[in-house]
Formats: structure tokens, C-alpha cells, sequence
């Protein structure tokens, strides 16, 4: 993976907070917004709610690695916030959240449609 598919500092985490619309799962709680560019960078945020360092850590690896075999919509800046039953929970099941939120959010690259920031 490349350094420029990571969301890397505070005002661009702060931005999608701030910013961007979520998803809500049992396991990860996923926040988006359009960034103009041609990639899409995504951010993990695991406080220490959710374990130690070496669980936190664990949490991390397993995000990345679900991340890395997922092929995203271009263009989008996304921050997956861990939550503590994250850290109890096998791979499969944190990848089949994490593939929930992004099909929800029709952010897997087969769905061009992308997702709209207004509410009705």
C-alpha cells in the first residue's frame, strides 16, 4: 500500500468528522466525504476503549489488510472508527462489517453512483 491512501493529518481526519456522513455497525462505525482527487484515502481511529496497544494494533492490521483486498470508489476520503467489540471479534466478521458499511455507502468500485451528503 501506498503512504497516499492514508488519511495522515489532524485537519483531514477533523474535515471528515466534521463533514462527512456515517454508517453504523456493531463492530466499526465508517464516516465519509468526497475529497476531488483520483484515490481515495482512508483513516483508522481505535482509541484505547478498545484494548491495549497490542490489541489496538491487531484492530489496525486487520482493517488495513480487509482495506487492501477491497476495491474502492475513487475519490473519497473514509475514516473507520473501531469499536470495542472490534477487538473480540474474528477477521471474517470484521470484514463482513467493514464490506457492509462500504456496500451501504455504495463506495465499492463497482458502484458508480457514490452517495449524496444531503438529507431529506
Amino acid at each position: 500500500m501506498k503512504g497516499e491512501e492514508y488519511l495522515t493529518r489532524p485537519q483531514q481526519y477533523a474535515l471528515v468528522y466534521n463533514e462527512g456522513r456515517s454508517w453504523v455497525s456493531g463492530l466499526v462505525v465508517m464516516k465519509a466525504l468526497p475529497n476531488g482527487l483520483k484515490r481515495s484515502r482512508y483513516g483508522f481511529s481505535v482509541s484505547q476503549r478498545v484494548g491495549g496497544a497490542v490489541t489496538r494494533n491487531r484492530v489496525k492490521r486487520r482493517l488495513r489488510e480487509i482495506l487492501r483486498r477491497e476495491p474502492l470508489t475513487p475519490g473519497w476520503d473514509i475514516v473507520f472508527i473501531a469499536r470495542q467489540a472490534a477487538a473480540t471479534t474474528g477477521y471474517a466478521e470484521l470484514k463482513q462489517s467493514v464490506e457492509g458499511l462500504l456496500s451501504r455507502a455504495r463506495l465499492l468500485a463497482g458502484n458508480y453512483e457514490g452517495i449524496s451528503l444531503k438529507t431529506n
